[in-house]
């Protein structure tokens, strides 16, 4: 098996070269941004006089900016703000960053008391009150750019999994969903027992778990993950994780947890050991009075900002055929109980008539049924979709307590009849006029993975995410992805 690993690993390919780059590439976008900031800082406490003084610090700030800007960028690399392991994914490296920045600036003024130096007021507050900002948004900006060439296949970290076959094909379909991160799975190490071609997602197995020194040496693996069934012991993870110091692997221990958020996440190691603690979900606090009242005030000022919008969509669908204006329709909404949910009309008036041929047309199953094309939709029917104006009238759910501006999809009553007992804890939370499925693809996702999000948002609520689901809703919406 042995000699069957080597020759598999050598398919992984060459490692991604860029990689190494992005570093020194954060460094230099961060020392870019600092040299414009600090011209500015200048140039604004001449111009602006933000306390001036009588005294000329001009050519002062000249020698003392570049020794700043280079103070900077050295307690941002302490604070391991370039780590290779801090882009691409989470908060850290902005935790990181605004922690050294204010540092920065922290050491800067208690240096300049003591040391008795009249450095100018108005360069400091200029220099980090937009040196900040600016740091942040250039990493932001640097790592959508990594998302973007992740998605096309560049800057690709090469992956092993090692665990039982089921708990491989499980994190290896978490790592392909999330393709942002650039975790590429080349392979799998599945125990003596298992072994075998591949697993049954199509992974090759390239060795066994009691050879994953040798064999991930072999492969030249930039990350191997350890996931159930890997291991028998905590002796054997340290010792390979000593085997593996000076080979530059990155090992991850993947335990069976997916689908909860970092902030209900605490590791505590007690006696060595490091436990991780998992806050309870979260759906109670969903539904709380704080979540209403942003409900409330949200549907109100919408409602008045929406108002021409939709009095325009609503002669659109009265003139198109005469028929009428809304489509109210029955939905499940929080606990099970049930409400007439609002939409413009966009199809003819004998839809649901034509419903059934249609499910036997399409051979439909089950769950929520959406074709494009639909030879229903009417001629502003499709304007209204394309741009999901036709859920606007939703806002008076929302304004009535029966929906929610962020939650799952609205459910048919039938769709609920036949739903396992884990998907009905979408019920826990009010439905909501968009989520998480809407913002990554609407109509285009699977029924499963609709679920998937729908019960993720509801153990993982946080007002924060509510805010966030709302600003990507604006670029799904004119993206127009995923619906028709």
């Amino acid at each position: 098996m042995t000699l069957l690993s080597v020759k598999r690993t050598r398919t992984l390919g060459p490692p991604s070269r860029a990689l190494r780059y992005l570093p020194v590439s954060a460094l230099v976008l961060d020392f870019l941004l600092m040299t414009g900031v600090f011209f500015l800082a200048i140039v604004g406490r001449r111009r602006l006089g933000v306390f001036d003084s009588p005294s000329d610090v001009t050519s002062t700030l000249q020698i003392v900016g570049p020794l700043v800007l280079l103070s900077w960028l050295v307690v941002i690399a302490a604070f391991g703000g370039y780590h290779d392991d801090v882009f691409g994914a989470g908060t850290d490296e902005y935790k990181r960053v605004f922690n050294a920045s204010i540092v920065t600036a922290g050491l800067l003024g208690v240096g300049c008391y003591l040391a008795k130096f009249q450095l100018s007021r108005g360069f400091f507050l200029l220099a980090f009150g937009l040196g900040v900002p600016a740091l942040l948004l250039g990493r932001w900006v640097l790592r959508q750019a990594v998302h973007r060439a992740r998605r096309q296949g560049k800057l690709q970290y090469r992956v092993l999994i090692a665990g039982t076959p089921e708990h491989v094909d499980e994190i290896a379909a978490v790592l392909s969903r999330e393709s942002w991160l650039g975790y590429h799975v080349s392979g799998a190490l599945v125990p003596v027992a298992d072994l075998q071609e591949e697993t049954a997602s199509g992974i090759p197995i390239i060795g066994a778990c009691e050879q994953a020194t040798s064999v991930i040496t072999a492969s030249d693996a930039d990350l191997v993950f350890f996931a159930g069934g890997a291991l028998t012991s905590a002796g054997q993870l340290r010792r390979i994780v000593w085997d593996l110091e000076q080979a530059h692997v990155q090992v991850v221990v993947a335990p069976s947890v997916t689908d909860v958020s970092g902030e209900r996440i605490k590791v505590r190691p007690v006696g060595g050991l490091p436990l991780m603690h998992i806050d309870p979900p979260r759906s109670t606090d969903a539904a709380r009075w704080g979540k209403r009242l942003f409900d409330l005030f949200g549907s109100s000022f919408l409602i008045l900002a929406f108002s021409p919008l939709m009095a325009y969509a609503a002669l659109r669908v009265k003139l198109a055929d005469g028929g009428s204006v809304f489509f109210r329709q029955t939905r499940t909404g929080r606990d099970g109980k049930q409400f007439g949910c609002l939409k413009f009309r966009t199809m003819v008036v004998d839809a649901e008539e034509q419903l059934a041929a249609l499910h036997a047309q399409m051979g439909h199953e089950g769950g929520l049924f959406k074709m494009q094309d639909d030879p229903r939709v009417t001629k502003p029917g499709k304007w209204l979709r394309r741009y999901s104006l036709d859920e606007l009238p939703q806002l008076f759910n929302v304004w009535r307590g029966e929906m929610s501006l962020v939650g799952p999809r609205p459910p048919l009553p039938r769709e609920v009849a036949s739903y396992e007992s884990d998907v009905l804890r979408r019920l826990r939370v009010r439905p909501g006029m968009t989520g998480l499925w809407q913002v990554s693809g609407r109509s285009d996702l699977s029924w499963a993975e609709a679920v998937r999000l729908d019960l993720y948002y509801v153990d993982n609520w946080s007002m924060l995410q509510d805010i966030s689901i709302l600003g990507r809703t604006v670029g799904a919406v004119f993206g127009s992805r995923g619906a028709y």
